[in-house]
């Protein structure tokens, strides 16, 4: 054992060096009509999932389309690989997020033929993650990570309740997670506006990083506005601040959206969907850079209210109570057809178990060392852990 652990070369870095961005979601699981804890029912993925499998940790496993899936406290989560934020990169998370939902509901779906069960997958959370970097030679003076998390609580709210969240929601919430910011909220039951919601929030993310300072005082000094009253509290997971909606003056997930009953600091009474459409004003630059045509058109109309927003609706829509049926990834549309990133195709060679050759010697991918590296099998029964960034380089012959 020990001349096997001298084999091991774990060359990887911990972080990546490019700006990335991924997406999670969670579900609860329904079995004929009863909310059912899924650890309780299936002992891990693989007693409802068929086919090989690369195990990621504990009772969580690589899907073939490049995510994670495992039970998290009574839901199902999924959790995508890595994407280098370029143009297009939400829509390429979004996908994968997708096409995994679809690939869990087809397991399921013969599942509850064997068995003569009926399952259900009932929309829950959605988690949005951007990596954390400061603009490359400035000093911190001051910006950490946690200022920048209370910062973005008063900045994401109103843009992400229009575009992500429903009548009964309760929150949005900021999260500082070491190296990224998490930004939750409910599950957004339409491919294209969840899709619209991570571009926004990358968009703002990375722009709000490279501002000088953290200060709440940046809000005024860029004509963010600000809901009077509005206070954020401790997020009820992990460390973070919450927009909640007893945080603010009345409860804005139930308000009328294009009423103006909204006290401002410095911008009088504004109405929900103005508030919203100040701030994505202000970042329309930044999300530009982000977004794919699509989506970037989207996002207009909805804050425009040319298109619907969920808030627009009476009620929480009946696709939420059976997520990849009711709601579910459209191959044919435009952000369907966009190219895989480079981290993506990566990581997709890696979990399909495809060999790659390399300094003369064929390397068999084994796991993942986090969403940065991949874990290889040597031919000299050696373990080596090379990093995504570095296997980029070899993408062209991998994939022949």
């Amino acid at each position: 054992m020990a001349d096997r652990k001298k084999l091991e070369r774990p060359s990887a870095p911990e972080q990546l060096r490019l700006a990335a961005m991924g997406l999670e979601a969670e579900w609860t699981l329904m079995v004929d009509d009863a909310q059912t804890r899924p650890e309780d029912l299936f002992g891990s993925p693989r007693d409802f999932i068929r086919g090989e499998l690369m195990h990621r940790q504990g009772t969580s496993y690589h899907l073939p389309t490049g995510g994670a899936v495992y039970f998290d406290t009574g839901v199902i989560e999924v959790a995508t690989p890595v994407f280098e934020i370029e143009r297009g990169c939400a829509a390429r998370a979004g996908r994968s997020l997708w096409e995994a939902i679809a690939f869990i509901r087809g397991e399921l779906d013969a599942w509850d033929t064997q068995h003569r069960r009926r399952t259900r997958l009932v929309g829950f959370s959605a988690h949005y993650n951007v990596s954390f970097a400061l603009p490359p030679g400035e000093p911190a003076n001051g910006r950490t990570i946690g200022r920048l998390a209370r910062l973005l609580t008063y900045i994401l709210p109103a843009p992400v309740m229009l575009l992500a969240t429903n009548r009964r929601s309760t929150g949005v919430g900021v999260r500082p997670r070491g190296d990224r910011i998490e930004i939750t909220s409910d599950f957004t039951p339409s491919p294209a506006l969840m899709i619209a919601t991570a571009t926004l929030i990358v968009g703002i993310v990375r722009e709000v990083m490279a501002w000088p300072t953290y200060a709440l005082s940046e809000l005024a000094r860029h004509g963010i506005p600000v809901i009077d009253g509005f206070q954020p509290m401790p997020h009820t997971s992990r460390k973070g601040w919450l927009a909640r909606f007893n945080c603010y003056p009345d409860n804005p997930f139930t308000c009328d959206i294009d009423a103006p009953v909204w006290r401002t600091q410095g911008h009088g009474e504004l109405s929900l969907r103005a508030i919203a459409g100040r701030t994505v004003r202000h970042f329309w630059r930044p999300i530009g850079r982000v977004a794919d045509p699509f989506t970037f058109r989207l996002i207009g109309s909805v804050v425009r209210g040319r298109r619907p927003s969920l808030l627009d609706l009476e009620d929480r829509p009946a696709e939420y109570e059976d997520v990849g049926k009711l709601c579910a990834w459209d191959a044919r549309s435009a952000t369907a057809r966009l190219d895989r990133s480079r981290y993506e195709r990566v990581v997709l060679r890696a979990v399909s178990g495809q060999q790659l050759r390399r300094n003369g010697q064929r390397l068999r991918p084994v796991g993942m060392s986090g969403w940065s590296a991949i874990v290889f099998q040597r031919e000299d029964d050696g373990r080596e852990v090379i990093a995504i960034d570095d296997l980029v380089d070899h993408l062209d012959g991998w994939e022949r």
